[in-house]
């Protein structure tokens, strides 16, 4: 429900923007502020999960959520559904930051890759199928159905996760307190890092608004650092980032997700403009990438219990690399087979990365902290896609700019195919680079085998 909600609001916007009565600058922000709260709150929430238990973080969670879902259908107006989205994140944030610490407290060290592997195939499901069920049920309904399918399953959900993890380590207490202000300021900078990040192509990257936001945000990020070192309960233990085993898998799920998305974001102008494909063509060709994360993850996980994550992890940055600079080389517009292929290439690199990599991030910490690796892995995914949109954006926009006479994607012709292939080759060779280094740092990590990680 927290990632199909992510996406599934996308293709609603302009039904939204004329039921409410609203601007699209307005209503962008029914997307943003969801993002900017999940990102904002996620890690706080994954140490509240150690300190409070799982189970009533997850509980809560799907409550909140089910409940401002509700809202969200019953909104009169285009402030009150950007209010109740804001607390769907919230409530996302509170899911998430603990799901992946849950699958690890249930499966022993020889089962967690196949486990963490299935719930990237959730993942997948939920982010490739927002915008088909969201255009069904806009067809078919009024808007605030896609808000209110929400509701019976997530206060299932709520009941049942309430009686099963009872008693189980999901439940455990820790005495110990939770630190409130280390909460706000990394809350504070995140939402101000997004803030600008995400709105970076609009505002122009260069901008004052979006270089104060970034400034600001690295300000208050230097200081939780600072804050973090000086008390004994942080919201994140820098300890952590300390070990080589931990901090190199996040910066590497942090560059797959950047270099995966410079894809993501420039592929369906690709085939807008220069091949000419219609909307719905479009978003047929898009599920492809995806469609792979459906059927490879179980498999790469329990290869990783087997053999462990080093190998898998190079080699599925390493596919992604190759994917994207074959998308990137051709200096002209070719036909639909090679760039399927080419995107399910891509789409197989990340499924073989993700669940060895998120094993290696989840086995590498103590119990007590697996809430917090469990959202700092969100967290990183968040981190990726948004980062990967700016550099997309920026690349090729002072490309095609500066090659085009200034001229902009909305009066695009046929004429301007060489520029648009040029920024778009840029941009996306910047997505293999990114992989590439991904790839160098999967292999620095070190050796590991069925979840343990060896001394290199």
């Amino acid at each position: 429900m927290s990632t199909l909600d992510s996406s599934i609001v996308n293709v609603a916007l302009p039904t939204l923007m004329g039921k409410l009565n609203t601007t699209m600058v307005t209503i962008e922000w029914v997307v943003l502020i969801y993002l900017i709260a999940f990102t904002s709150l996620i890690l706080s929430f994954g140490r509240l999960s150690d300190i409070v238990g799982r189970r009533r973080v997850l509980v809560f969670g799907h409550l909140l959520f089910t409940l401002s879902s509700l809202l969200c259908a019953l909104s009169p107006d285009v402030g009150t559904l950007i209010f109740a989205r804001a607390l769907q994140g919230t409530g996302a944030a509170m899911i998430m930051s603990c799901s992946q610490a849950l699958i690890v407290d249930a499966f022993p060290e020889t089962e967690r890759g196949r486990a963490l592997g299935t719930i990237g195939t959730v993942v997948a499901a939920g982010l490739t199928s927002g915008p088909a069920i969201g255009g069904f049920i806009l067809s078919h309904f009024e808007w605030w159905m896609i808000f209110a399918v929400n509701i019976p399953v997530g206060f299932t959900v709520a009941i049942l996760a309430s009686r099963i993890l009872k008693g189980s380590e999901a439940d455990t207490r820790r005495d110990e307190p939770f630190d409130l202000l280390g909460g706000v300021l990394i809350a504070l900078a995140c939402g101000t890092l997004f803030t600008g990040l995400t709105h970076a192509h609009a505002w122009g990257y260069t901008s004052a608004r979006v270089l104060g936001l970034t400034a600001i945000g690295m300000a208050l990020i230097a200081l939780f650092v600072a804050h973090e070192k000086r008390v004994s309960h942080p919201v994140v233990d820098p300890e952590l980032f300390h070990e080589r085993i931990f901090r190199l898998p996040v910066l590497s799920a942090i560059a797959l997700y950047t270099a995966l998305f410079t894809m993501v974001f420039l592929m369906p102008f690709y085939l807008l403009f220069p091949m000419g494909y219609s909307e719905a063509q479009v978003g047929t060709v898009m599920m492809i990438p995806f469609a792979l994360l459906f059927v490879v993850p179980p498999f790469s996980g329990a290869l990783a219990d087997r053999m462990g994550s080093r190998i898998l992890c190079v080699c599925g940055m390493g596919i992604l690399s190759l994917a994207l600079g074959l998308l990137a080389w051709p200096d002209q517009v070719t036909s639909f087979p090679p760039i399927a292929f080419k995107l399910a290439l891509a789409g197989f690199g990340v499924a073989l990365f993700l669940p060895p990599n998120n094993t290696t991030i989840m086995s590498s910490v103590p119990p007590r902290r697996r809430g917090v690796a469990s959202s700092v892995v969100g967290a990183a995914r968040n981190l990726g896609m948004v980062t990967g949109v700016a550099l997309a954006g920026a690349v090729f926009n002072h490309t095609y700019t500066a090659l085009s006479g200034a001229n902009g994607l909305s009066t695009y012709t046929p004429a301007m195919e060489a520029p648009f292939l040029t920024a778009f080759r840029y941009a996306l060779f910047c997505g293999a680079a990114t992989a590439a280094l991904g790839s160098v740092l999967a292999w620095l990590r070190g050796p590991g085998t069925n979840g343990k990680v060896e001394a290199p």
